[in-house]
């Protein structure tokens, strides 16, 4: 879903692709709840069906970051393992319709486990909860998440892991835009600082790519690009629909993944394309069912620890442990898969890094442009002042 997924709807909204991870929060991961006798007790966190309520702040946080480096390091080196399967390589939507297949089959599940947790019904006769966001909003939601999914599996087939990865690493970039021109948004210095960053990085990468690779596609580009503002898309829509109609996570899971299977089925079967990738995946099924089944999976319930580590630690912190994953996931792409390397590479690496650090320290200092201006006069004011400022005029 490489860092786009659903936060609940009480708390945190988080993009529902599964590859990384941008959040927000509109209610404080410290919020306490009241029990019926009147003691304070502590804010609900689950993952799935463990309850992680009643450990301590620390150990909710080392287990939630445990499980967001090891699943979404394994979504990594599966996904690119598949696409290291002779000849699979125009077969990347067909991937997509089996994440999707299977995505809708996880969704099914955890909506039934919220219904008997909250019903006590036996799993078998518990019926889920009805819907919250109308059809019409799943509709978008469901095209924007198919070209989020599809364009970004399909990218690989062009493009190097690492810089597939890093372009994810950049979609502050078109998330910025789209919640200015969607829903109004003002940013800061520090955030406009940081898109400049990430498009600085994200060019030296692409043009390193372009040189160390002799097979290199603009198509993937594209298609990644494509993927990305898709993203931004989904994060403002999911936002407002989630805000308005406190919809669950799984809820947002299902009815996206369901539609945009639909929508993918019909037009693979339109173009043909469906059958020669069914033939192709029942001539190699570990390669593609299987490990595709254990590439959902672990995106799925990657998820799950994102959220969990937004709920009790905030999305700052979030954002942090999703980025120094996104650079061990691409540190092991180039240990466990033979690609060439350049130090271009790494320098652009650290400058997207400290794009994604000033926007995480955006989140903490709301410095406004008046803010800046106000210390920039203070600044000036005090060289005029200075005596070595003085000293240096008279000479």
């Amino acid at each position: 879903m490489g860092d786009n997924q659903a936060g609940n709807g009480s708390g945190s909204v988080i993009n529902i692709n599964g590859s990384s991870a941008a959040a927000t929060t509109t209610k404080s991961p410290n919020l306490q709840r009241r029990s019926s006798n009147g003691d304070v007790s502590p804010p609900e966190l689950r993952i799935l069906c463990f309850d992680l309520t009643y450990y301590n702040r620390t150990t909710q946080f080392l287990l939630s970051c445990a499980g967001v480096f090891v699943l979404y390091i394994l979504y990594g080196y599966l996904q690119e393992l598949i696409f290291t399967v002779e000849g699979f390589k125009p077969y990347g939507w067909f991937l997509t319709l089996v994440q999707f297949g299977y995505y809708i089959g996880f969704g099914l599940v955890e909506r039934r486990l919220e219904s008997y947790r909250a019903s006590g019904v036996p799993f078998w006769q518990v019926k889920p909860a009805p819907r919250c966001i109308p059809i019409r909003t799943y509709l978008v939601l469901a095209a924007l998440t198919l070209g989020t999914m599809g364009l970004s599996n399909s990218s690989l087939g062009y493009l190097n892991y690492p810089t597939q990865v890093i372009f994810k690493c950049c979609k502050l970039i078109p998330v910025l835009v789209g919640s200015i021109l969607i829903q109004g948004k003002r940013y800061g210095p520090l955030d406009f600082g940081a898109a400049f960053c990430m498009c600085i990085g994200l060019a030296w990468f692409t043009l390193a790519d372009s040189q160390m690779m002799p097979n290199f596609n603009l198509w993937g580009v594209g298609m990644i690009s494509g993927a990305l503002l898709c993203d931004a898309a989904i994060g403002n829509v999911q936002e407002k629909a989630m805000r308005d109609y406190k919809a669950p996570s799984s809820e947002v899971v299902f009815y996206s993944y369901g539609l945009g299977f639909v929508y993918l089925l019909v037009v693979m079967l339109i173009t043909g394309n469906f059958f020669s990738g069914l033939a192709f995946c029942l001539e190699h099924p570990r390669e593609t069912f299987g490990y595709g089944f254990l590439f959902s999976l672990s995106g799925y319930l990657g998820i799950q620890f994102v959220l969990a580590l937004v709920r009790s630690s905030g999305a700052p912190i979030a954002a942090t442990v999703t980025t120094a994953r996104k650079a061990v996931t691409i540190a092991f792409s180039f240990v466990l898969f033979s690609k060439p390397f350049t130090l271009q590479y790494l320098w652009s690496g650290l400058i997207v890094v400290l794009g994604i650090y000033l926007n995480v320290i955006s989140k903490r200092h709301k410095l406004t442009f008046a803010d800046l201006r106000h210390r920039l006069k203070q600044f000036s004011s005090r060289m005029a002042k200075s005596p070595n400022r003085k000293f240096l005029i008279e000479v």
